[in-house]
């Protein structure tokens, strides 16, 4: 902890208070929590260009791992999902998947990582595009830096089946589920609209 507190006061002396503002989003609509309906309706195009355009979204912020694109017909559904990804701290800000300082802080704290599932439907009026991005903690049996040794018998150990061959340490004893991360669905879903446009309210989904 006393290491993470000093990695976080030397990003803030170096950046300054004006380097805080690279870590934001850049301005728009997305900083709102509820700027924009998730899923969100796209107008009418061709089906080819409308999933390029979100796999080129989705690219910038995390790897493909499998791809089914939307076909051009009423009802079909594509479907993306990419690998975890361990989230952006506030020493990296090139990064982008913690949307906010406050993701970026708690992710320089602990390990988080994020995953996504993406689908597009087709539909009368447009794509309904649904973006879930979900967070993970991770969940191990003792802090790196603990004072307690490796030997020490704990009940509440698990059984761990991966095991690092230079330290003899396991590689990850697995993942606390916190739920979605409405912050980078917004950011994520208002690149995809600025590219492709959004369908007036009145044009709701299945006709």
């Amino acid at each position: 902890m006393f290491r993470s507190f000093i990695l976080v006061l030397l990003s803030v002396l170096i950046c300054g208070c004006s380097g805080v503002s690279t870590w934001q989003a850049p301005p728009g609509p997305f900083f709102l929590p509820s700027a924009y309906n998730n899923p969100v309706m796209i107008p009418p195009n061709h089906p080819e260009y409308v999933w390029e355009q979100v796999v080129d979204v989705v690219d910038d912020y995390f790897r493909i791992m499998e791809e089914i694109p939307v076909r051009d017909m009423v009802g079909s559904e594509g479907r993306l999902e990419t690998f975890p990804v361990v989230g952006a701290t506030l020493l990296e800000p090139w990064r982008h998947d913690s949307a906010n300082f406050d993701e970026r802080l708690e992710s320089t704290l602990q390990t988080i990582r994020r995953l996504a599932i993406i689908s597009v439907k087709k539909e009368d009026c447009g794509y309904l595009i649904d973006v879930a991005v979900y967070k993970e903690l991770e969940d191990r049996s003792q802090p790196d830096r603990a004072v307690a040794g490796s030997a020490t018998f704990s009940y509440t150990a698990t059984q761990e089946g991966v095991i690092d061959p230079i330290t003899d340490e396991p590689l990850n004893l697995g993942w606390i589920s916190l739920g979605r991360d409405a912050a980078l669905e917004q950011r994520i879903l208002s690149e995809i609209t600025s590219r492709l446009g959004l369908v007036q309210p009145q044009c709701a989904p299945g006709g």
